[in-house]
């Protein structure tokens, strides 16, 4: 079974999913490891590693790391081509839909596609939207792209709906890392009436009540990252588990 269809099958199961961001910029090796065992024992049904960012040449190794200790789907969040691995399980083949920069766009993927078709690795074709978070995001602010206006839900309708007719298997709503607020649920509702490919949810959610909320109105997987980083404990993976897989 891919990753992609191990995915939906979680959500259909248990109403949505939770991943869980793995940042190599951000964690040792053994603190990474220790996180993914964690998650798996409580709860998280996949993990992505990646970063806007790659300051240190252990990529692969913190992919492999993780891979010896832990049996989640180990997906790859690239922040740029560099972020690619033969060791993961599959890989989120992001396209930025909300911004206009042509590289983000196309140029980054076709550099791309050739080294994930030599790996072998599963590509999982991703509409990236930035949603104005309060304030600028590294990930926003490296890719030169404008987020949406958190008060304009029909722009990312439009947006996720060419990323649905495009052909794309999920749309990825992003506050960003640290973000001062999270994508709102009047957003999260609308996306999920007018379109029909999961939505991805992640950025600023430092609650299990906020992911709860974001399930419920409409998130068929929800991202937690920093939060985790700042207070890696047990209680609070599986609080964050047990909100999202109830909030059907």
């Amino acid at each position: 079974m891919s990753v992609f269809d191990q995915l939906l099958k979680v959500k259909k199961q248990r109403g949505a999913g939770y991943l869980v961001l793995i940042d190599p910029d951000k964690q040792s090796i053994d603190d990474a490891t220790t996180l993914a065992v964690h998650c798996q024992d409580y709860g998280v049904d996949a993990l992505l590693v990646g970063g806007s960012l790659l300051f240190a040449h252990q990529f692969d190794v913190v992919i492999q790391a993780i891979k010896e200790e832990c049996n989640l789907p180990v997906i790859i969040f690239p922040g740029g081509t560099r972020q690619i691995s033969p060791y993961a399980d599959a890989i989120l083949f992001l396209s930025i839909i909300s911004g206009r920069n042509p590289n983000h766009l196309i140029g980054e993927q076709v550099i791309a596609a050739p080294l994930l078709k030599s790996m072998k690795l599963e590509p999982i074709s991703t509409g990236y939207m930035f949603i104005e978070s309060g304030n600028i995001t590294s990930a926003q602010f490296l890719s030169d792209s404008s987020p949406i206006p958190r008060e304009k839900p029909d722009i990312a309708v439009a947006h996720a709906l060419a990323a649905e007719y495009i052909g794309m298997k999920m749309c990825y709503l992003e506050a960003g890392s640290g973000a001062k607020y999270p994508v709102p649920e009047k957003m999260i509702a609308a996306l999920s009436q007018h379109t029909r490919i999961p939505l991805i949810v992640g950025g600023g959610i430092r609650s299990p009540e906020e992911a709860y909320a974001k399930v419920h109105a409409g998130a068929g997987f929800i991202v937690t990252g920093n939060i985790l980083e700042k207070n890696p404990d047990v209680a609070m993976i599986k609080a964050f588990a047990d909100a999202i897989h109830q909030g059907e």
